[in-house]
């Protein structure tokens, strides 16, 4: 009987310790879904870690781009922010010179402001997007691969 009262006593408060199903746990560690090919060249995945959250008012995305992706002109209505927590990134605002973000990185892009960013030419990168829950992205010139390459090779000789 003792053993039994034991036994009730252990995997009773077990259970209370226990994960809560109720929670919704998202994890960023996830790769994503790949995204379809609108407005960039190569391979980029996305994993929407919190979106459209009316109570928080900001979104959160981990986006993966392969190397040798570009990612088109664009602005947002509201501020970004980027971290890059894997490889190296192509970041510039428009009227400004380019330059490479590294893992550890933090950039905010003011709101309104033309930018591109997206992987290097030889490095994968792995960034954490926070932006407002603002009106979708405006995608406003496409980013060519000749440019691209250009801004390749002037890294590639500094």
């Amino acid at each position: 009987m003792k053993t039994t009262v034991i036994a009730i006593l252990f995997f009773t408060s077990f259970s209370a310790c226990s994960q809560n199903s109720d929670y919704n746990v998202n994890s960023y560690q996830t790769e994503g879904t790949k995204a379809p090919n609108t407005h960039y060249i190569g391979e980029a995945w996305l994993n929407a870690i919190i979106h459209d959250d009316k109570e928080l008012g900001y979104n959160i995305t981990k986006a993966t781009f392969k190397a040798n992706s570009t990612l088109d002109w664009h602005t947002h209505s509201t501020p970004q922010v980027l971290i890059i927590v894997d490889g190296e990134a192509y970041y510039q605002e428009r009227g400004k010179e380019p330059l490479i973000l590294k893992e550890g990185d933090v950039i905010k892009c003011e709101k309104n402001t033309e930018h591109w960013h997206s992987s290097t030419k030889h490095s994968d990168v792995t960034y954490l997007a926070l932006y407002g829950n603002g009106e979708p992205t405006i995608w406003t010139e496409v980013l060519t691969q000749e440019y691209y390459e250009q801004i390749a090779k002037k890294f590639q000789n500094d």
